[in-house]
């Protein structure tokens, strides 16, 4: 008899199907059960974040507010290649729905390929553009050299990440969360061992400052990236080869995907902009605000990317009203967590205050915290409605909701003035709008199905 743990590293070509079954008898259990490794190895890395955080406030606002310019510009570099992951996961659960692991195979394959050239490419034009991306976030004298830093060491490791991403991908698209998870949480804990000896210093160790902060994620996440690839070839299979036209298809499916993520990253790039343009205080609190809010949001994608799995393997077996099932069911959830994510904060406030934020910080940060908070229920929404979306392929309407959300509500964080009271409170108002606007066009799209045949 095979015991759980055992059965999650063993090639079961009959998974999927299993666990989409389970679904069609207690949808809410299975939704939940499957969410929840995804949620814990999400988690993981948010979490590193805000412990470099805490690390990196101990050497002072500065610190910190490069720390912030540094990690959206990494941000902007990684996320616009999250295609990778998104349409592998697509492709290989809508494979198994259709009962074709050799297509699986190849498209994992495929998308690792151009993981790694992505990856190279990242590193060499990172390195060059440090120095001028930096000074346009806003960053100047020592705040700019510490982000600099920073950059040089972190980008050493876009291959790997960029890897691991489609490994994830790969995984999750036959329905297995847990060796995500298992790789994630193992990544990310020795992350913060790292961070402890290399920031501040350990026996005779000396500490590196922010320099520490990034040599301990790029050599984990460099361990994590190799781990990844081997136990994904395990599962699924060693992955197939495929012409030059394939790879050339693939990134063609994944030109709206960039978009798309290239839109979303720049409205958060120029409210980071708009934050440290106010002062080093304001900079430090949206860096606060920003770790806590990606966690959350990244915290609500784990019922997108279980949804994402399920739907698309309803839609490559053709089974319409189970994916929209699927569909009614993970946005149930998303509004009923999102509202508990949003309580939490604001019973934690002090929580937060005194691990995150510097003195001169909290006058900032407040007004910011309270609406970052209130807007959580839609963000909820717009996570899971973009999971959807991408289990039907629908990337083009993902790409025009995000490009008109960051039009209407980028023009408004351009306007506003430099308030160093208020200023940072009206660029997460701005920020709350842009989220709803996107979770309107989600949801407009599945009920009533707005132009769309899968959802009808």
């Amino acid at each position: 008899m095979t015991s759980p743990a055992d059965s999650s590293t063993e090639p079961r070509s009959d998974r999927p199907s299993v666990l989409a079954r389970r679904f069609e008898a207690a949808p809410h259990r299975t939704l939940l059960g499957l969410s929840l490794p995804v949620l814990l190895s999400l988690l993981a890395e948010p979490l590193t974040g805000l412990v470099d955080t805490a690390f990196v406030s101990r050497l002072g606002a500065v610190p910190l507010a490069a720390l912030g310019v540094a990690t959206i510009l990494l941000s902007s570099a990684f996320w616009i290649f999250n295609f990778l992951g998104i349409g592998t996961q697509t492709e290989v659960s809508r494979s198994f729905g259709s009962a074709d692991e050799s297509t699986a195979r190849r498209a994992w394959g495929l998308a690792l390929a151009v993981a790694l050239g992505c990856g190279c490419a990242t590193t060499l034009v990172g390195w060059i553009g440090a120095n001028p991306l930096v000074g346009w976030m806003g960053a100047e004298g020592p705040m700019a050299e510490a982000a600099v830093e920073y950059l040089h060491i972190r980008l050493l490791g876009a291959p790997f990440l960029l890897a691991t991403a489609v490994a994830f991908g790969a995984l999750r698209g036959t329905q297995e969360m847990r060796l995500p998870m298992w790789i994630a949480l193992g990544v990310n804990g020795a992350n913060i061992v790292l961070d402890a000896v290399l920031i501040l210093g350990w026996g005779l160790i000396p500490g590196f400052g922010i320099a520490g902060a990034a040599w301990a994620t790029t050599v984990s996440q460099a361990v994590g990236g190799l781990v990844a690839v081997e136990l994904t070839s395990r599962r699924l299979g060693r992955p197939l080869g495929g012409s030059w036209r394939e790879v050339f298809n693939l990134l063609v499916v994944g030109r709206d995907l960039f978009l798309r993520t290239g839109f979303l990253i720049l409205f958060l790039a120029v409210a980071t902009r708009a934050a440290t343009e106010i002062g080093a205080a304001s900079g430090a609190a949206h860096q606060a605000v920003r770790q806590v809010w990606l966690m959350t949001a990244l915290a609500l994608d784990a019922l997108a990317i279980t949804a994402q799995s399920l739907a698309g393997f309803y839609l490559g077996s053709e089974r319409w009203s189970l994916a929209r099932r699927v569909a009614g069911v993970a946005c149930s959830w998303g509004l009923a967590i999102g509202t508990l994510i949003g309580v939490a904060m604001l019973l934690g406030t002090e929580a937060v205050v005194w691990a995150l934020v510097p003195a001169e910080a909290r006058p900032a940060f407040d007004g910011a915290w309270w609406i970052a908070a209130a807007v959580q229920p839609f963000n909820a929404v717009t996570f899971v409605t973009d999971g959807l979306h991408w289990a039907a392929r629908d990337y083009a309407y993902l790409r025009n909701a995000v490009f008109v959300a960051t039009v209407l509500a980028g023009a408004v964080v351009l306007w506003l003035p430099h308030d160093p009271d208020r200023g940072l409170a009206w660029v997460w108002l701005a920020t709350a709008g842009w989220i709803c606007v996107r979770a309107l066009f989600g949801l407009v799209r599945i009920w009533p199905g707005v132009g769309e045949r899968s959802w009808r």
